[in-house]
């Protein structure tokens, strides 16, 4: 691997991230600061595209972010990383670190991709996921790598980390540049991003992977739902029933069309 930091790939240091990840909490997960080689994370930064070359602007009820995987009109550096991360040896070396063994990354926007916020930003807090709908593969673990120079506390967009009965958060990422967040995907890793105040010109970057094992207990397809989104307990009364509303008709919707192969 010629793109991550060479300190992360030492034998002796990814049986300590190896370490580390099993104890995280609220749930496995670790977080690995300049991750990338120096060189390349400046590139990402300098070269990530506008908002307005992304193709998917999501505005809604509990999200407000922009995302893309249309690498052809990245710069190549982009590409560059993709690659890396789709390799056979970046699988290995996961695998190694999250003690899940057979993950690797679907070619297509589910696989890798580019998030990005402007002023007034969020992402309520929500598990993934947890069957690709087209592909039929079970996704396993989240990687993002941030991609925000000089970001400031004041801006909020830290990744909150919530307990398994959404009562409290545990724990909280801020997206500085070059800091990687790894964490298993379950029906328990509850995650999001308040809204964010930015300064003229800044936004929230992220390039983000996920991982998938293959399903061999078809059991499992029974159980596919898509993103849950879960109300704050500080919530207003509206916004709990709306967002509650909402996310049983939409994953209602979705299990009957995938029960009936519809794609969607």
């Amino acid at each position: 691997m010629q793109l991550i930091n060479p300190a992360y790939t030492d034998p002796a240091r990814v049986a300590q991230l190896a370490a580390d990840f099993q104890a995280g909490q609220p749930y496995k997960h670790l977080v690995l600061d300049n991750f990338l080689r120096d060189d390349v994370a400046a590139r990402l930064y300098e070269q990530f595209p506008s908002v307005e070359r992304l193709t998917k602007h999501w505005k809604g009820l509990n999200e407000n972010k922009s995302e893309g995987s249309n690498f052809s009109d990245f710069d190549p550096v982009f590409s560059q990383v993709r690659t890396e991360i789709m390799s056979p040896e970046f699988a290995q070396w996961m695998a190694q670190v999250t003690g899940i063994q057979g993950v690797f990354v679907t070619d297509d926007n589910l696989g890798t991709g580019l998030h990005q916020g402007g002023d007034g930003s969020f992402l309520d807090i929500h598990v993934d996921f947890n069957i690709h709908h087209e592909k039929n593969v079970h996704r396993r673990l989240n990687m993002l790598i941030y991609l925000n120079r000089d970001w400031q506390d004041e801006y909020g967009g830290g990744m909150e980390m919530w307990n398994a009965d959404m009562t409290r958060m545990e724990k909280i990422v801020m997206p500085h540049l070059n800091r990687c967040l790894i964490f298993e995907t379950s029906d328990i890793s509850y995650h999001g991003y308040s809204k964010i105040t930015l300064p003229p010109g800044q936004t929230r970057k992220s390039f983000y992977t996920y991982f998938y094992t293959p399903i061999t207990d078809k059991t499992l397809l029974n159980q596919y739902h898509d993103t849950i989104f879960k109300p704050k307990p500080g919530d207003s009364t509206l916004k709990k029933v709306g967002t509650n509303t909402k996310e049983a008709l939409k994953n209602f919707v979705k299990g009957k069309l995938k029960k009936a192969g519809v794609k969607f």
